[in-house]
């Protein structure tokens, strides 16, 4: 598995190893011992979700207040732009971004550290996206940063407008939002 740390260093992109041939390919896509070897993170992931979405689906920006979430993401079929934002104040990237198109084909996974917000757009016909989180889902705690904050500056490639849900339409301006110490 190849690591590499993104513009801000503690998000990664996992590349696996991938075994193909003309019957198909494997991979191992977690491994609890390598993970922590290449990382430095003894993750201890509590709950997988799984989603599926049409194209221009656009899910986040999420985070937990309380209770904060790594997640390791990745697509099972389909393309995603996910992005990722630092919530935590004291941050020298508080407020910034990174995007990273995640895909079936290119088998990429991104670490989400505690204490960002996370989300994606869907660039293909359908997505298929699966994710472990290192806490439990919270209702009460989570919160929604609005997807088009200018203040983020996130080049969102959509090639048609959004489709929201209700909660992620009402998401907050960063200015407004709570966030980590």
């Amino acid at each position: 598995m190849k690591v590499t740390p993104t513009a801000i260093p503690e998000v990664l992109i996992l590349e696996p190893q991938v075994f193909g041939d003309d019957r198909g390919f494997f991979f191992e896509s977690f491994n609890a011992r390598r993970f922590e070897q290449l990382t430095g993170i003894a993750a201890v992931f509590v709950q997988d979700n799984h989603s599926k979405s049409a194209r221009n689906v656009l899910r986040g920006l999420h985070y937990q207040i309380r209770q904060p979430q790594g997640k390791l993401v990745r697509v099972a079929a389909g393309a995603i732009y996910d992005v990722v934002v630092d919530m935590r104040r004291s941050s020298p990237f508080f407020g910034r971004w990174v995007g990273i198109e995640l895909s079936a084909e290119n088998r990429r996974q991104l670490w989400v550290p505690p204490g960002f917000a996370h989300g994606f757009v869907v660039t293909s016909d359908t997505a298929e996206c699966l994710y472990k989180t290192t806490d439990y889902w919270a209702p009460e705690f989570e919160r929604a940063l609005l997807w088009n904050d200018p203040a983020l500056g996130i080049a969102w490639p959509l090639s048609a407008e959004p489709m929201l849900s209700g909660k992620d339409s009402q998401g907050v301006l960063l200015a407004d939002a709570e966030a980590f110490a």
